[in-house]
């Protein structure tokens, strides 16, 4: 009795000091979802750009991303994760000022898209910085073995920000407009820096020889092409949706990306054992093919409530791909790369929302809005075939 009670106080213990370091994750998607629900109308309403043109200067934000995660992972490695977080808070509210400079400057048309262009770029670096660095700094101070509950729980940290974030981020805007929206990612930034001053690093130094960050990205690929087309339904949901709702003329399209992130945070916390239980592809395959099952709820909804239970499917379905591919990832490298192989593994989810602007907004251009939820399900399926292939082949689906 007093074995099961301590092991109970030590489960306990772990989940609270990876909430210690993940909050620094909620801060920063939280920032980024105050505006994720504002900008793409913003710039398709007020200036009068297509959706393709919205959808690109959205998508700016993980180019950006996707160019500094190998910096960050080299940053965790040779200096701890408490610098790259520091570094991310700091980008946070460096990105609220420009977004009150473009406030200022909103009725000088290419003027303030592109300053709302350059905040999507610092707020890109940001996300770079901080994306993988909580994790690291958990499994270095709760160990490797709860890896797998370190990705999780940052992951509940990221969408739980985003899905709080884009109704907080409306609200402003109705109340205060860009400015607003500014002011408050600037205070997050600068809370979010003073926070992570206090806490002490975690750096593990190890013996084993630091491989080069190409050859890392390469070992993870696979597992990364994976994420990169499953990722597709949420990048196409939280960048596309309020035109999408705009478009058949229904309301409270901000609340979708909300049921979407709750059933994600859902998902993780009452599923948190699958991917230790049945594995990491197994896990994967299971949730990619309910992801799609929900883009085509949404894809077929002739009504919002419809679309919302679609997007409940589609967000509890795409819930363990990131953690469940991550671990199987993370495996493949030594220790002393483990930074590198979680930015490395994160680039391909920046790669995924960066093409989700330019790709599905090209084809809501050219074909029509109504197009946009049966092409990103096509790629998750062939993300769910990806997925087996790779299982077939590591022998993961066999007796």
């Amino acid at each position: 009795m007093e074995a099961g009670s301590s092991i109970k106080n030590r489960t306990s213990s772990i989940a609270l000091e990876i909430a210690g370091f993940v909050k620094f994750t909620f801060i920063g998607y939280f920032t980024i979802g105050l505006s994720l629900g504002v900008l793409p109308v913003f710039i398709h309403n007020q200036f009068g750009y297509n959706a393709m043109m919205a959808g690109v200067v959205i998508s700016l934000q993980y180019l950006s991303t996707f160019l500094f995660r190998g910096y960050a992972g080299n940053i965790i490695d040779k200096k701890g994760p408490k610098t790259a977080v520091l570094s991310g808070t700091a980008g946070f509210a460096i990105s609220g000022l420009f977004l009150f400079v473009a406030f200022l400057f909103k009725d000088h048309r290419e003027l303030c898209l592109g300053l709302i262009a350059l905040t999507r770029l610092v707020t890109g670096f940001a996300e770079g910085l901080i994306g993988s660095s909580p994790i690291n700094w958990s499994i270095n101070t709760v160990g490797e073995q709860n890896t797998a509950k370190a990705i999780s729980y940052n992951g509940i940290a990221s969408y739980g920000g985003l899905a709080i974030g884009a109704p907080v981020g409306i609200l402003l805007d109705n109340n205060y407009g860009i400015a607003g929206i500014s002011i408050v990612v600037f205070i997050l930034g600068i809370g979010g820096y003073l926070l992570a001053k206090r806490k002490a690093d975690a750096l593990i130094k190890s013996s084993e020889q630091r491989k080069s960050f190409v050859s890392v990205l390469k070992t993870v690929a696979p597992y990364g092409i994976c994420l990169t087309l499953a990722a597709l339904g949420f990048g196409t949901i939280s960048t596309f949706i309020t035109l999408y709702y705009a478009y058949l003329n229904w309301t409270n399209a901000v609340l979708c990306l909300s049921v979407f992130s709750v059933f994600f945070i859902l998902g993780r916390l009452i599923f948190a054992g699958a991917i230790d239980n049945y594995g990491g592809l197994k896990t994967s395959v299971a949730c990619i093919a309910l992801e799609s099952v929900g883009l085509m709820v949404l894809w077929l909804a002739n009504m919002p409530e419809v679309a919302l239970i679609g997007a409940g499917i589609t967000g509890l379905g795409f819930s363990l791909v990131f953690p469940a591919l991550g671990v199987e990832a993370v495996k493949l490298v030594p220790g002393s790369n483990k930074g590198a192989a979680l930015g490395a593994y994160g680039l391909f989810l920046d790669i995924s929302l960066g093409l989700t602007g330019p790709l599905v907004g090209g084809v809501a251009s050219h074909f029509g809005m109504l197009y946009i939820f049966p092409f990103s399900m096509g790629m998750v399926l062939l993300g769910l075939l990806l997925c087996l292939v790779i299982g077939w082949k590591l022998k993961s689906f066999r007796a």
